[in-house]
């Protein structure tokens, strides 16, 4: 959409044939990224091949032979990464759903976003909110054609949608198999469509602000302080291995707060890529539980509170003799505390599958085999939504 989904209620060296003494000097960008290089050992010093550290990691290098130095100059990967990345990236149009067709003011009334081509055959990954509601959508590619979408699949609950356009040998971005490796301080790049259509491809630098972030959101978020704007929804936020962490999802949007936008991780995004491709759908594993966070989870502060159960929804819940008021404190040995906790942690299951819970119940410590049912993820209490919505 031409907004982001707001944050709240509706970005020593040496020379090919000499052992010397040197001076290197380093970036940021070089360090976000890590490299294998050969080297030799000498008199207990460590020496490596200035032409593999200038095949592997760009730049220049020059040997001094006045002051015996070689002086290594790292090459800027910011302007290589977006070129790289760019072709990837796809502008979406439409108009709102309910808006005029045509005549008068209403044909200027559209929005936007934009997408990551993940197949050479034209399938998208974008947000939810970005074509939910999307009428007469088109994609615009890098190269400036322009292609309907001919089949699409949205998930509100992890905010990913999955669009198809008729096209062929496009030109794929890589998407990092999780975002484990990922660490605050890195260097990232969002490249979007902010604000207006005719700003497509627009990069801006940040750096990674926090992981594991869950605000407002099923699962776990990654902060970045990358500016993005409206229009930058279903972008890619990338690292400086050309690597797609994460797709631009929403940021806080109030008076007085700058640079503190939301990416959902790629471990996320390929959760929901794998499903559609496997099953049509995403086969998103539930409890059947209705649970209510303790204060301390709800404003963020570290807890070991359990989540209460406020109700229970589901038949199989119910016959593994779960009932409200009871607590809940691990799933399948591992420590929750929060629903995003436990969203995370259904992600490795399918609806069908068994898991045991330790909770208590009627003040004995008990553990239950429940069996999982198909759902959107645990639900909130009211109480703690309306918290939620507030802040």
């Amino acid at each position: 959409m031409n907004d982001l989904k707001p944050i709240f209620r509706n970005a020593g060296l040496t020379a090919a044939t000499c052992l010397l003494a040197t001076t290197f000097i380093s970036t940021p960008e070089i360090s976000a990224a890590s490299v294998s290089l050969d080297v030799t050992q000498k008199d207990g010093q460590i020496y490596i091949n200035s032409k593999e550290v200038l095949a592997k990691l760009g730049g220049t290098g020059k040997y001094d032979s006045k002051t015996g130095k070689y002086i290594y100059t790292a090459k800027d990967q910011v302007p290589e990464v977006v070129e790289k990345v760019s072709p990837s990236v796809v502008g979406i149009i439409g108009r709102p759903e309910g808006g005029e067709e045509t005549g008068g003011s209403d044909r200027y009334n559209l929005t936007h976003g934009t997408g990551v081509i993940i197949r050479s055959n034209g399938w998208i990954v974008t947000n939810a909110h970005v074509i939910d509601g999307l009428t007469e959508a088109v994609v615009v590619t890098s190269d400036g054609k322009s292609y309907k979408i001919v089949e699409s699949y949205s998930d509100p609950v992890s905010d990913i949608a999955i669009i198809k356009i008729n096209a062929k040998s496009l030109k794929v971005a890589k998407l990092a198999s999780s975002s484990e490796q990922t660490r605050v301080g890195e260097t990232v790049i969002a490249i979007g469509t902010p604000v207006s259509f005719s700003l497509r491809n627009s990069a801006t630098v940040g750096v990674v602000s926090g992981l594991n972030r869950g605000v407002n959101a099923s699962y776990r978020l990654i902060q970045s302080d990358t500016a993005i704007n409206p229009g930058n929804s279903g972008g890619p936020l990338v690292n400086l291995k050309g690597e797609v962490v994460g797709i631009n999802s929403m940021k806080f949007a109030a008076l007085g707060v700058e640079n503190t936008g939301f990416s959902i991780p790629a471990e996320t995004v390929n959760y929901v890529i794998k499903h559609y491709f496997t099953y049509g759908e995403v086969m998103r594993a539930s409890l059947g539980l209705e649970l209510e966070e303790s204060w301390s989870a709800i404003v963020g502060l570290p807890t070991e509170d359990p989540l209460t159960i406020t109700s229970v929804l589901s038949k199989e819940a119910k016959k593994a003799g779960i009932q409200e008021g009871d607590e809940l404190y691990s799933i399948a040995g591992k420590r929750v505390t929060s629903v995003v906790d436990i969203n995370e942690l259904l992600k490795n299951y399918l609806p069908g599958q068994k898991v045991k819970l330790l909770m208590q119940s009627g003040g004995d410590i008990v553990t239950r085999q429940v069996v999982l049912t198909q759902g959107e993820t645990e639900v909130y209490s009211e109480e703690e939504e309306s918290a939620i919505e507030g802040e």
